[in-house]
């Protein structure tokens, strides 16, 4: 079983290789010697960096107190996520899933194997608590592929104690500093390895964003920088929600906060992007795309949806006072949602492996690598965006005018859940216009997040009472009072009617201000 650790740390060099005296850091009232062991790590990657190229280090090492897998995804400068498994020969099935969004296919090979003699001292203040391990490493490192060679280095490594506070490490770098000592310009001892033994007959691989794919024609390849075109402004947002949806993958398997929410907003800022910015990358290739996003939104909504209700019912029912409490509402909604929980997450954790995502992640990456560029990508973004994002809110501008004329009912309810649905196409490509056309977009996202907040309150009260209605219906065949669901749906139609009578005028208000887009 994988076990997950925070590593805080900062990596120094010095002509020496010696520690000054560190019991001078203020806090330090001892420096404690704890000898020297012998690592032997070799780390994995595929060959074409695609790990390296995310500043993602697997490796499997021998010596030292945490022998066995180790794999680090960054938080920060700084700072990484470590979560270690088991020594083993092959790698650990719940460690390959972790890295499966960036390698996808490709095999993990060996690419690169350190043998470090590390001396480790331990800073401790006046009560004997470990501030902070400082280890003194001599390195050997040896490229495993193509004709790499060999380099030998010595560097300083600080790694902060488990809940200890990140200033210390400015206290201890301060000290250094002064003794001579000289941060790193690597991130890590891989990528200083694979710098110093990168063959002299060939370059490093450029690390990979995309499987090898045939050319296609009529295509202009952009340079990644400064967006100018309507194309860059595009692509940017593309790329963006792409690295999200990768980086997001490992959370979601690991069953992280918010990760599952942040994973499907993705998906939906992707999808969006390419229905409302249609005449600048081609629907013809982004239809299919589209329609594999709509997909994984979907599974993805089967967790996020439990727990959107979960908190909404849960907070209600704590609001009512005990007299209008009877039976066991509480105890009924919280087996509900971890029963949904368990197996919406082991649902998605299938969907995860399954070869429809890891194609469909293949596909953005094809798509970066060579957009299907149309001919106003190359135009200047203010006129192409803003025509775009017009479009989106006249859409959505019918859609609202339809919901109001509707009386209240299930009709209206879907009428105004396909507003809400708009609401969010709308602000997304208000988004993505915002870095070329500047406060007229910024505005215009900002009342669309507005908007989508009012129509929200009202859809989640809609699956609310549903939910209500079935919890009651189990509760009742269960013999329960089921007084208390009844309450609770009363209260969620007069939060709904709130919603839908304030709407009118929000929309007034909002469209006063969007003149600008309208005319």
């Amino acid at each position: 079983m994988a076990d997950t650790k925070r590593e805080i740390e900062r990596k120094y060099e010095s002509d020496t290789g010696t520690l000054p005296d560190l019991t001078r850091v203020t806090g330090v009232a001892s420096v404690l010697h704890q000898g020297v062991s012998h690592l032997d790590a070799t780390y994995h990657d595929t060959t074409d960096a695609r790990l390296a190229a995310s500043a993602v280090t697997l490796r499997h090492r021998t010596g030292g107190s945490d022998a066995g897998w180790h794999l680090k995804f960054p938080v920060a400068p700084g700072v990484r996520d470590e979560i270690r498994a088991p020594l083993s020969d092959t790698l650990p099935d719940e460690l390959a899933a972790l890295v499966r969004s960036r390698v996808r296919d490709r095999p993990l090979l060996p690419v690169v194997r350190l043998r470090s003699d590390r001396d480790v001292h331990h800073l401790v203040d006046t009560d004997g608590r470990l501030l902070a391990e400082v280890s003194v490493d001599t390195v050997h490192a040896e490229r495993l592929t193509g004709d790499g060679g060999t380099a030998r280095w010595t560097e300083i490594e600080v790694e902060l104690a488990d809940d200890g506070d990140p200033d210390f490490l400015d206290k201890v770098e301060k000290r250094l500093r002064k003794a001579g000592v000289r941060p790193s310009e690597s991130t890590s001892k891989l990528a200083r390895a694979l710098a110093e033994t990168a063959p002299d007959t060939a370059t490093t691989p450029t690390p990979a964003t995309a499987p090898e794919a045939a050319p296609r024609q009529k295509r202009r390849s952009r340079a990644v920088g400064t967006p100018v075109t309507a194309g860059d402004h595009v692509l940017a947002c593309v790329r963006a929600q792409h690295d999200a949806l990768v980086e997001l993958d490992p959370a979601v398997r690991q069953d992280l906060p918010d990760s599952v929410h942040s994973m499907r907003v993705a998906t939906r800022r992707l999808r969006s992007t390419f229905r409302t910015f249609g005449s600048v990358l081609d629907r013809e290739s982004t239809d299919p795309i589209a329609t594999d996003l709509t997909w994984l939104a979907g599974e993805l909504g089967l967790d996020r949806d439990r727990e959107v209700l979960a908190e909404r019912l849960g907070a209600a029912l704590a609001a009512l006072p005990g007299t209008l409490v009877s039976g066991p509402v509480g105890d009924r909604l919280t087996a509900w949602s971890e029963a949904r929980h368990a197996g919406a997450h082991g649902h998605l954790t299938a969907i995860l492996g399954s070869r429809r995502y890891l194609t469909l992640l293949d596909a953005l990456a094809a798509l970066l690598e060579d957009p299907p560029l149309r001919k106003k990508a190359g135009a200047a973004p203010e006129k192409v965006l803003t025509r775009a994002v017009r479009k989106d809110l006249d859409k959505l501008a019918a859609l609202v005018t339809h919901a109001l004329e509707l009386p209240p009912g299930t009709d209206r309810d879907v009428a105004l859940h396909e507003a809400r649905k708009k609401t969010k196409r709308t602000r997304y490509a208000a988004e993505t216009a915002a870095p070329a056309l500047g406060g007229p977009a910024e505005e215009l996202a900002g009342a669309m997040k507005s908007l989508q907040g009012l129509l929200g309150d009202h859809q989640d009260s809609v699956m609310a009472r549903r939910t209500l209605r079935e919890l009651a219906a189990v509760a009742h065949a269960a013999g329960e009072n089921t007084f208390t669901h009844g309450v609770l749906h009363a209260r969620e139609e007069r939060r709904a009617e709130i919603a839908e009578n304030a709407l009118p005028e929000a929309w007034k208000s909002i469209s006063k201000d969007l003149r600008p887009w309208t005319t």
